[in-house]
C-alpha cells in the first residue's frame, strides 16, 4: 500500500472548517497529503520492467537520473502517420536526425531531419533543443527508431503502433515532480529539498507508469494535463531554472516514454519558462496566440477519429482559446470526436481551485465548447478526482473579473482574487452568482446514448508528489468524486462510436468508479 503521510488531522481540519466558512482558500491540504517512496512496497505486477523499481537503487542512481538532461520525449504527430521527437543536446548540428526502420538492426532505415535550436543554460553549460518529425507510419506495426545526439547515434527503441479506430490512451493528473518538497520522510530524515522531493516523486511517477502499463499493455500514448515539473523557476534565476532541470529530467525518466508517446499540456508549474516547449515536440502550435506563455502554445492533433485540442489555459484571454478550437475543428470538420485538453479545472471538485481561478474562466469558456460541439474535456490542477454530469452553458450575460486576470496570468496562484473571497462576503456571493452559467443536460450514468453537453473530467495525481483535500460540499454538477490519497490514472478507449473512461488505483489496478461511456450514433 502506498504510505500516506499525515500530521496533525484534528487540527487540519478544524482549520479546514474555519477556512470554508470565511471563504479562505489557502492550501491547508496541500502539505498534509502526499506518498513517501521510502515505504512502498517492491515492484509486483507480472510484467517486470526492471529498470528505476527499486528504491534502493533509485537513490544510489539519483545523481546521474538528474542531469541525463538530453533524454528523447515522443509526442503524437499531427495525424496517426506522424511521430514526433523532441531533445537536448550539448552540440549544435546543421539537422536534428532520427532513423527510422521495421528491423532492430536498423537495415534500409529511412532518415528524417529536423531543427538544433539554442535551448535552455543549465549549470552554465548551453544546451539545444532538438526536433523532428517522422512520418509514414502504419497502423498494428511494429518500427524501430534511433535518434542522434551530439554525434553518436543512441541505443534502437521500439514503437508499436495502435489501431486508429479502436484505440487507448492513459490520462494522468499532475505528476509535478517535486511538489513534496518541504515533507519530511518516514526514515526521519531532514525535510525534502528541490533535489530529494525530485528523487520521491520521480520514483512513484515510474512506478505508476509501469504499473498502468503492465495492467493495461493496450495503452497507445498519455495525455496529461499539465504539471509535470513543479519548480515554476519565473524569476529566471539559475539555480531555479537547474533544479527545474532536474525535474524534467525525473519526469522524462520513466522508461515507458522510450516505446510510449506523450501530449501533454502546460501547467501553471510549467508555464513560466521555455523548458515545456524545448523538451516537448508538439504538433500544430497555435503560434497565433496573442497572450501566450513563456512555456509556449496551445495546439491541436488528431488520432483516427478523436480530435485532441490542448489549450494553454495559463493564458486567460480567452479569444485565444476560441481561436484555437476553432481553428482545429476547421481544418479536421469530420472528427467524430472533439476532446479539449486544459491543466485548470473549470468543473472540479477540489478545494483548493475549484471554486477560486478554477472557475474564473468558466463562464467564458463553457460556451465556446458548446459552439464547437466540444464532447469530452479533460483536467488537472486541483490533484483529486471528480466526473460531471453531461453540463452545457446557460444564455446569459457573466462579469469576466478582467481585474483579476492580471494576477491569475501565467501561472500565478490568483492571491489578489483569494484574499478579496476571504475578505468580502458580498463579492463572494457575487462571484459564485457569476460561476453559475451552465445547466446540467443530462444526469444519466454507465453508458449514454447522442447526450447532450459536454463530460468534463479532473484527474488526481498521479504521483502522489501532493494531494488536496476535496470541497466541503459536493458542487451539483459533479456525477462522482472521491479522494482515496493514492496515485491514480485513467485509461480511455475509442472506437469510431464509442468513448469509455476508467479509473483505477496506480498500485492494485483496482477501479475507483464505475465506467462511463458515451455512444455516438
Amino acid at each position: 500500500m502506498f504510505s500516506l503521510k499525515k500530521g496533525k488531522k484534528r487540527m487540519v481540519a478544524l482549520c479546514l472548517t474555519a477556512a470554508l466558512s470565511v471563504g479562505s482558500l489557502t492550501a491547508y491540504a496541500a502539505t498534509e497529503y502526499w506518498n513517501d517512496a521510502s515505504t512502498l512496497p517492491g515492484y509486483t505486477t507480472k510484467t517486470v520492467v526492471s529498470q528505476n523499481t527499486d528504491w534502493a537503487q533509485w537513490k544510489a542512481n539519483w545523481d546521474k537520473i538528474k542531469v541525463n538532461y538530453e533524454q528523447v520525449a515522443l509526442t503524437p504527430g499531427a495525424d496517426f502517420s506522424k511521430l514526433n521527437f523532441g531533445w537536448y543536446s550539448k552540440t549544435k548540428v546543421d539537422n536534428a536526425i532520427v532513423r527510422v526502420a521495421n528491423n532492430k538492426e536498423m537495415k534500409n532505415a529511412k532518415e528524417f531531419k529536423g531543427t538544433c535550436q539554442a535551448g535552455t543554460v543549465i549549470g552554465g553549460v548551453q544546451y539545444y533543443t532538438n526536433k523532428v518529425t517522422a512520418d509514414g507510419f502504419q497502423p498494428n506495426t511494429t518500427y524501430y527508431y534511433q535518434v542522434q545526439i551530439n554525434g553518436q547515434w543512441q541505443d534502437v527503441h521500439e514503437y508499436k503502433t495502435g489501431d486508429p479506430h479502436n484505440f487507448s490512451f492513459m490520462y494522468v493528473g499532475d505528476p509535478q515532480i517535486g511538489a513534496s518538497k518541504g515533507q519530511v520522510p518516514s526514515d526521519g530524515s531532514s525535510k525534502q529539498t528541490e533535489d530529494t522531493a525530485a528523487r520521491n516523486d520521480a520514483f512513484n511517477w515510474n512506478k505508476t507508469m509501469n504499473n498502468a502499463l503492465a495492467q493495461h499493455p493496450e495503452i497507445d500514448f498519455l495525455v496529461s494535463p499539465g504539471d509535470q515539473i513543479n519548480e515554476p523557476a519565473g524569476d529566471g534565476n539559475a539555480e531555479k531554472i537547474q533544479s527545474q532541470e532536474y525535474e524534467y529530467s525525473g519526469y522524462l525518466s520513466a522508461t515507458a516514454f522510450r516505446n510510449l508517446p506523450q501530449a501533454v499540456a502546460i501547467g501553471n508549474h510549467d508555464c513560466l519558462t521555455p523548458g515545456w516547449k524545448n523538451h516537448f515536440n508538439a504538433p500544430n502550435l497555435f503560434t497565433e496566440e496573442a497572450n501566450p506563455t513563456a512555456a509556449g502554445h496551445g495546439y491541436y492533433y488528431t488520432y483516427g477519429s478523436a480530435l485532441f485540442i490542448v489549450i494553454n489555459a495559463n493564458n486567460y484571454n480567452a479569444a485565444d482559446h476560441k481561436a484555437l478550437i476553432e481553428k482545429a475543428v476547421k481544418a479536421n470538420p469530420n472528427a467524430k470526436w472533439r476532446i479539449v485538453v486544459m491543466h485548470q479545472d473549470i468543473y472540479g471538485s477540489g478545494l483548493d481551485h475549484s471554486d477560486s481561478d478554477g472557475i474564473i474562466l468558466r463562464n467564458q469558456l463553457t460556451p465556446i465548447f458548446d459552439a464547437n460541439d466540444i464532447d469530452v474535456v479533460l483536467q488537472g490542477h486541483d490533484h483529486t478526482y471528480a466526473r460531471t454530469y453531461q453540463l452545457t452553458s446557460k444564455a446569459g450575460q457573466y462579469d469576466d473579473f478582467d481585474e483579476f486576470k492580471v494576477a491569475g496570468q501565467h501561472g500565478q496562484h490568483h492571491n489578489l482574487l483569494d484574499e478579496k473571497l476571504k475578505a468580502d462576503k458580498a463579492f463572494k456571493d457575487y462571484y459564485e452568482s457569476q460561476n453559475r452559467c451552465y445547466t446540467i443536460a443530462d444526469m444519466k450514468q454507465g453508458t449514454l446514448v447522442n447526450p447532450d453537453g459536454v463530460f468534463y473530467m479532473t484527474s488526481n495525481s498521479a504521483t502522489g508528489s501532493k494531494f488536496y483535500n476535496l470541497i466541503e460540499q459536493k458542487q451539483d454538477y459533479v456525477a462522482a468524486r472521491s479522494q482515496t490519497w493514492r496515485p491514480t490514472y485513467s485509461v480511455i478507449n475509442i472506437t469510431d462510436e464509442k468513448f469509455t473512461i476508467n479509473t483505477y488505483d496506480a498500485e492494485t489496478g483496482t477501479p475507483i468508479d464505475q465506467s462511463y461511456s458515451i455512444v455516438k450514433k
